[in-house]
């Protein structure tokens, strides 16, 4: 039965993936499209970030009130209706309206299904778990590439992303019983978390350490997300590559985070957390300063694929060992908040870059991604300590 439910999550995290890089490899058609500044992906980046936000702060009331099967169920319905949205919309306006429910599905099933796997299964399980997102953000950016490459425009290729979705969402609601009797066979952990109080914001955050695994989280999204959703534009733009070719290299830093979580459930079998999330941040950095390189459309590929190799274990790392730093009674409530301030960053961050792309130049993408992988080593150092 837990086999079974893990297949079930790992479904879940290919939906969740799936719509997350079509932004960015779609942007450079739809941006000229609607007529408006390049920098406005930042806008509805900000948008779904902020819906996600506010769902992952509710995610411990929920997930304790609904239990994680149905918050699953739910949320990916509401982002296979988001997207069939996108497929349908003609302005820059109604993809703003699209991208609220969007934000408000992916937030609580990114929470509840981490806290759940961190709780229940291993490092191991957490790193494939992410490794099926990767999964999602490989065939996403590839849907619109084939959609752009064979003379349809990035609409259809949210609509077929749609349709697999609403595929997605129908499975997780006929698998809702199986969740219930994993609640019921699961022992007294199950019911004893529904029993116990949520706790607040302020009381999070009076947990020693917390703000500083949030300022990590902060840190690591506003790379992650900034090199997702602006790799394909920056190599537009520095590169001068054509918006269809860049579509499809957009899915080179989705290659990288997909291999390197799936390698990094094999490596999580010898190094612990701790050592998984410095040796990524350490090649975070070496694929920045191969993307500074004068070589083109190679040295810039290498460095997306590097920075992507370098995410793939910070992430879930950093939340299979909450339960460890902060308590398993306390986890679900931390990795709320986590994915909270998670989504700050990419809410914030990549928006800030467009401005900078757009004022000044796309080349300071590098310098730009620098800043925060060292803010995201110092923090995550912070957080060690006071927890240990």
């Amino acid at each position: 039965m837990i086999q079974l439910l893990l297949v079930i999550i790992y479904v879940s995290f290919i939906s969740l993936g799936l719509p997350d890089a079509l932004l960015g490899s779609a942007w450079p058609s739809m941006y000229r499209e609607m007529n408006v500044p390049v920098s406005y992906a930042g806008i509805i980046s900000m948008i779904i970030s902020a819906g996600t936000i506010v769902s992952s702060l509710q995610s411990d009331r929920l997930t304790k009130k609904l239990g994680a099967g149905m918050v699953t169920a739910v949320s990916v319905a509401m982002t296979a209706a988001a997207l069939f949205g996108f497929s349908i919309s003609g302005s820059f306006w109604l993809l703003c309206l699209w991208a609220i429910p969007y934000g408000l599905g992916a937030g609580s099933v990114d929470a509840a299904l981490n806290n759940y796997v961190a709780v229940h299964y291993t490092s191991r399980d957490m790193s494939w778990l992410h490794c099926m997102w990767g999964i999602g953000t490989i065939v996403g950016p590839n849907v619109m590439g084939y959609a752009l490459t064979n003379g349809m425009t990035w609409n259809r290729g949210y609509f077929f992303i749609a349709l697999l979705q609403i595929a997605l969402s129908g499975a997780l609601f006929l698998s809702l019983p199986i969740w219930r009797k994993a609640e019921r066979t699961g022992g007294g952990q199950e019911r004893n978390e529904k029993e116990e109080k949520a706790l607040t914001i302020k009381e999070v955050l009076n947990i020693s350490g917390a703000r500083e695994i949030m300022i990590t989280f902060f840190s690591y999204c506003a790379v992650e997300q900034t090199a997702m959703l602006w790799g394909s534009s920056y190599m537009v733009l520095h590169n001068g590559l054509s918006a269809q070719e860049a579509a499809s290299f957009a899915s080179l830093f989705c290659i990288g985070i997909t291999a390197g979580r799936f390698v990094s459930g094999f490596l999580t079998m010898k190094f612990n957390d701790n050592q998984m999330i410095r040796g990524g941040q350490i090649l975070i950095a070496l694929g920045i300063l191969v993307l500074c390189l004068p070589f083109g459309t190679g040295s810039s590929a290498g460095g997306l694929v590097m920075i992507g190799l370098g995410c793939a274990p910070v992430y879930p790392c950093i939340i299979h060992s909450t339960p460890y730093h902060f308590g398993a009674d306390r986890s679900q409530a931390l990795i709320g908040v986590q994915m909270a301030s998670a989504y700050v960053g990419t809410c914030l961050m990549p928006p800030l870059f467009g401005l900078l792309a757009n004022h000044i130049s796309a080349s300071l993408l590098p310098g730009y991604l620098l800043v925060f992988t060292a803010l995201m080593a110092v923090m995550y150092g912070q957080v060690v300590r006071k927890t240990a």
